[in-house]
């Protein structure tokens, strides 16, 4: 590494980001048989990390926050809402018992009159996301660290699949991955592993909408398709693609996946020799969240705060994090499998990483800024539906690797198929 990297705060998001960028780097070497030491670029890594800021669409940035996705005052401190998505801004308001065309001033009026508890589990009991800003628990911080950070359970056996082509620039050409997540942790995840050659198809349900700039920017070298798993003919052809994928990434809260049949153990029963990636919020099966959820609820927010509100970390660096251990873990679960067989589960929790974050020592030197850099070389171009998408360039380097992603393409544009 060529310095720290520069994502300021006051926890160490820099050495989160080194070791989670580090850990796929390392695992993608020994897949492809690369030796020599990880060398990273700390402004490269840093321009992934912050991903959202170099967006442009058709040369117009993204809104990366919803108006409602705020910090609000409440009577006994703050909460933290996420309304990016048009259901979590509708149940937002409908709890509140405002109108469906509610602005900023409405909800904070509305919310200054409720206590954290009683919004928070308002919100949420109405479909909407909203969490109360804490301090940090030391005793929940501690027990969680004991626990691994990603960790690796075996669910049964097989028998051994060699890697079908390992070189260096696609160690994992011919790996089959079923992309079931959303939003940032799971597609960033799923996107390192297309950047490494493997064929991954992302599937969404058609009726659940997607933010089209975010796909664009965790969508690179992936294709998408919609499909209904709820219906019967949607569920025989998820059947046919579980049957032929060698990862499935799960990003859904648990207990719904597990309704439809799509726990990992269930899984790795029907199609032995898979490897499962499962991420949560909050390491509990029922609870939805987000990054920026995880952050106000665990400490993060208030050990970020220059003043009275609580603060937040430069980059969405909980689910990038969890994004690259995963992949890290997906490959080196690939390389064993070759030799060992098996069907195994690598899972983590963005909550896993943010006690992880807390637990890091803190820098007392400050840390340069991405934003004082210039990012041109670590960003790339491409044309999607007739728009330039301009998005930043891969956080993975190692000699002989691939040095660039693959373009994404439109949400939804691919049938759910594999090549």
């Amino acid at each position: 590494m060529n310095g720290p990297v520069p994502l300021p705060s006051r926890t160490n998001a820099a050495a989160l980001a080194e070791r989670a960028v580090s850990a796929v780097t390392r695992a993608a070497m020994r897949a492809a048989d690369v030796t020599g030491p990880v060398q990273l670029d700390a402004d490269r890594v840093a321009t992934a990390y912050t991903s959202e800021r170099w967006l442009r669409v058709g040369g117009r940035p993204p809104v990366a926050f919803a108006p409602l996705s705020a910090f609000f005052r409440v009577a006994d401190g703050w909460v933290r809402t996420h309304a990016n998505y048009p259901h979590h801004r509708a149940a937002l308001v409908s709890a509140l018992r405002l109108s469906e065309d509610a602005d900023v001033d409405a909800v904070a009026n509305e919310l200054a009159r409720w206590t954290s508890a009683s919004a928070a589990r308002a919100i949420s009991v109405a479909g909407g996301l909203c969490v109360a800003v804490r301090v940090p628990d030391p005793t929940v911080d501690d027990a969680l660290r004991r626990h691994p950070l990603v960790a690796v359970t075996q669910l049964g056996a097989a028998r051994p699949r060699p890697l079908p082509d390992a070189a260096p620039d696609a160690p994992l050409r011919g790996i089959r991955v079923l992309d079931l997540t959303r939003v940032i942790a799971g597609p960033i995840a799923t996107r390192t592993l297309a950047l490494l050659g493997a064929d991954v198809l992302r599937i969404d349900p058609p009726f659940l909408p997607e933010l089209s700039a975010q796909h664009l920017d965790t969508g690179h070298g992936k294709r998408s398709a919609l499909l209904d798993v709820g219906s019967d003919a949607g569920a025989a052809q998820l059947t046919r693609l579980l049957a032929h994928a060698d990862v499935v990434a799960l990003g859904y809260r648990p207990a719904a996946l597990a309704r439809l049949g799509l726990s990992p153990a269930a899984v790795a029963l029907a199609h032995p020799g898979v490897i499962i990636l499962q991420l949560s919020a909050w390491g509990d099966p029922q609870r939805r969240g987000f990054d920026s959820l995880v952050q106000a609820e665990s400490g993060i927010a208030m050990l970020e705060s220059a003043t009275t509100a609580p603060g937040a970390l430069p980059a969405q660096a909980l689910d990038h994090s969890a994004g690259y251990l995963l992949a890290a873990a997906a490959v080196d679960l690939l390389v064993r499998r070759a030799t060992e067989g098996g069907s195994w589960l690598a899972e983590t929790s963005l909550r896993r990483v943010a006690a992880e974050l807390i637990g890091l020592p803190r820098r007392t030197a400050p840390t340069a800024d991405i934003r004082d850099s210039d990012p041109q070389a670590h960003l790339q171009e491409f044309l999607v539906q007739r728009q330039l998408v301009r998005t930043a360039a891969p956080a993975v380097q190692y000699p002989g690797g691939p040095a660039a992603f693959r373009s994404p393409r439109p949400w939804g544009g691919d049938e759910p198929v594999w090549r």
